[in-house]
């Protein structure tokens, strides 16, 4: 390997979304040469197809209920709410574009070179950058590939009428019939935004329960929350074609179902998105998930050659994401030796309606691995439900070892379940005990609360 200096950069990142914007901004404040190449929109899938414009449509599926509610406690609205797509629409087409323009300056206030170009690897040290003004070679000691992932949607007669999560948004007109194909926490989440934004709305999964991997008893709970709300649950059941009509499409299912609808989103996964990056021709081959390999110090098998967030095995959140630019710079660009990332104890949450949110060990988890533990729970209908007539109701979870009295995961469906969960994730990353939480007086009146009052084992 030649020295640094004889590199145009001593960071070259392909890829701007969270992960890549991070670990440029932060080794070039340690006085790195770093380039970033983006092909796409400044700060990849959360920004732009993700996490924000998600949220902001969540927050408008919830007025519906809101307004509902609201005449329990003396509101008297004059004429029935009516919804306008395109505004939503819009409005987050422009905040969309104030993020892009935020993450542009924070590139070039760190002093970091911006391509607007599609990056492909020739080898160990060289990258070729490929754009309307033409082709360009790029050196670079170390290339971090931060691509992220890239929605997959099944082969089935009639696919291509379907729509993926990327396009959801920006739909021309309201679909007022909506079906989601789809099990995850992206499928669970638009079903329940497009059902409080008032569509007819169908969930079609292939297996008994959705949101595989998480809490047994959160999937429960969630699932009769969302048929309460009047989400439409297929379960042991798939698309077997669609068919476009006159009047939107037919969707013909495998329990001999069929669903007239206006439109269908395949959320039935995403994959890492290396396609084209040249990587193979290295000997950078991926696993058997289609994610790239990846050791301690997030080097593949060529050493010069780095990756992180979605394209590599972990949880695909981008708070991940961002916690491995960092700890990539530390390890690269400080020479330090950081401790590894514990990602057991990450929290996160799914924006479906209620809302969920989880840290550490599900109860399934916490069985096989700890043997012995302590269950608390409680499900309770919300203060505010006394008066709106909702009968919404909120599942707060605690698991603790039986051995040591630690609290080894927590798990909330409910409003602001996020919110909530954010704070107890501090308490249970620290490993504070079922004690601890006994000791803290709570705030009322609050359902946050319920955290810190749970005396009651609910089983072994």
């Amino acid at each position: 390997m030649a020295d640094a200096a004889s590199y145009e950069y001593d960071l070259f990142v392909i890829g701007a979304g969270s992960g890549g914007v991070r670990a440029a901004r932060t080794a070039a404040a340690e006085g790195a040469r770093v380039g970033i190449a983006e092909d796409r929109y400044l700060g990849g899938t959360c920004v732009n197809v993700g996490c924000v414009p998600k949220k902001l449509y969540s927050y408008a599926a919830h007025f519906h209920d809101s307004f509902d509610d609201a005449a329990g406690f003396g509101w008297e609205l004059a004429a029935p709410a009516t919804f306008n797509w395109v505004t939503l629409r819009e409005n987050k087409k422009g905040e969309i574009k104030r993020l892009n323009g935020i993450y542009q300056r924070l590139l070039e206030g760190a002093g970091v070179t911006l391509f607007n170009a599609r990056a492909t690897v020739m080898d160990e040290h060289t990258v070729m950058l490929r754009s309307d003004q033409g082709e360009q070679r790029i050196s670079a000691a170390k290339i971090l590939v931060a691509t992220g992932g890239w929605p997959w949607v099944p082969d089935f007669p009639g696919c291509e009428y379907a729509i993926d999560s990327n396009q959801v948004f920006d739909l021309e007109t309201f679909p007022e019939r909506f079906l989601v194909l789809g099990g995850g926490y992206i499928a669970v989440e638009f079903a329940s935004i497009f059902n409080g934004l008032g569509s007819e709305t169908h969930l079609i999964y292939r297996q008994d329960l959705f949101l595989r991997g998480f809490d047994h008893e959160v999937r429960e709970f969630t699932r009769d929350e969302m048929a309460r709300k009047g989400v439409n649950l297929h379960f042991n059941a798939n698309i077997v074609q669609i068919e476009k009509g006159a009047n939107g499409y037919r969707v013909t299912l495998t329990d001999g179902e069929v669903l007239e609808v206006d439109a269908v989103l395949a959320a039935t996964g995403r994959h890492a998105n290396i396609q084209g990056l040249g990587l193979d021709t290295l000997g950078i081959i991926p696993d058997a998930q289609g994610k790239i390999p990846v050791n301690e110090r997030f080097e593949t098998a060529v050493p010069s050659v780095l990756a992180l967030g979605d394209v590599i095995e972990g949880p695909e959140l981008t708070p991940v994401a961002l916690a491995e630019a960092m700890q990539l710079v530390d390890t690269h660009f400080k020479q330090q030796s950081p401790p590894p990332l514990d990602y057991d104890t990450i929290p996160t949450a799914v924006f479906c309606h209620p809302n969920i949110s989880t840290v550490g060990l599900t109860e399934e988890e916490a069985r096989e691995r700890n043997g012995d533990i302590r269950v608390y729970r409680t499900d309770f209908r919300a203060m505010q439900h006394t008066l709106s007539g909702s009968q919404e109701r909120t599942l707060m979870k605690l698991l603790v070892d039986d051995a040591t009295d630690v609290v080894i995961g927590a798990h909330m469906v409910g409003e602001d379940a996020g919110e909530l969960i954010q704070g107890v994730a501090i308490a249970v990353r620290a490993g504070l005990k079922k004690a601890d939480f006994d000791r803290t007086i709570g705030i009322h009146p609050t359902g946050a609360e319920e955290f810190v009052t749970l005396r009651t084992l609910s089983r072994r």
